[in-house]
């Protein structure tokens, strides 16, 4: 219960009640909290302390407010830091969660003409088009279109790719892929594609970030393509 007496404001104790609660795991992701009014009884506190403490709790990302239907626990987002590399492996291990991924597309395509540039592809050489779903625990949270020299990355044709692609190629080939060279990202929304692999509503607001990524020896491994849900990601600068 709430302590009356304290010189902590009464909403301050209630918005940290609810945060212990979805903390500990009473609430979980998707969960709708009580009431306005189921709150108040249960705090013995008035609903404009209810209606302040969910305010903030909203501000700050963790509740979030549904027309018609009520106040619900907000979808945990990975957070990444856009200026260093870290994988969606090591994004994932980062915020507490396992990663996944299932492959839907592994094709021999030809280059365009940039991509024959940022991979430093000669002429005549194929690309390997891997598409993949990558999952944080159960939720689907991209589609990774990766883009790898045929010539070189050929294996990955017959590899299982569920797990780190970058663990993989250092077990199989010592490479290590160290960084993203200029990466871009963009805002868009959802299309036909993204509504079937990721389950979502069509329209849904999305990132696409588009980079190259090198090895240790400064050579380039492959371009990435991702199409994430927006609501699940929070990239950072530091």
């Amino acid at each position: 219960m709430l302590k009356q007496d304290s010189q902590i404001p009464l909403y301050i104790q209630l918005k940290e009640a609810i945060r212990a609660s979805i903390t500990d795991g009473q609430l979980k992701s998707g969960d709708q909290i009580p009431t306005e009014s189921e709150l108040s009884e249960e705090y013995s506190v008035s609903r404009i302390t209810v209606r302040k403490a969910i305010l903030e709790l909203v501000e700050e990302g963790l509740l979030v407010k549904k027309q018609g239907k009520g106040t619900f626990v907000n979808k945990r987002k990975i957070e990444r830091k856009i200026v260093h590399f870290l994988s969606f492996t090591e994004a994932c291990e980062a915020n507490g969660m396992t990663a996944r991924s299932k492959v839907t597309k592994r094709e021999i395509i030809q280059p365009t003409p940039r991509e024959q540039e940022l991979l430093e592809l000669n002429d005549g050489d194929a690309l390997l088009f891997i598409q993949r779903v990558r999952y944080a625990d159960d939720s689907p949270i991209m589609i990774e279109n990766s883009y790898f020299s045929y010539k070189k990355f050929h294996m990955l044709l017959n590899e299982d790719l569920d797990g780190s692609v970058y663990q993989l190629l250092e077990e199989k080939m010592n490479l290590r892929p160290v960084r993203n060279g200029e990466t871009t990202l963009e805002l868009f929304r959802a299309s036909e594609e993204e509504v079937e692999l990721l389950n979502i509503a069509s329209g849904e607001p999305m990132f696409f970030q588009e980079s190259t990524t090198y090895d240790q020896n400064e050579q380039p491994v492959h371009i990435a393509r991702l199409f994430i849900i927006g609501d699940s990601y929070k990239f950072y600068i530091k």
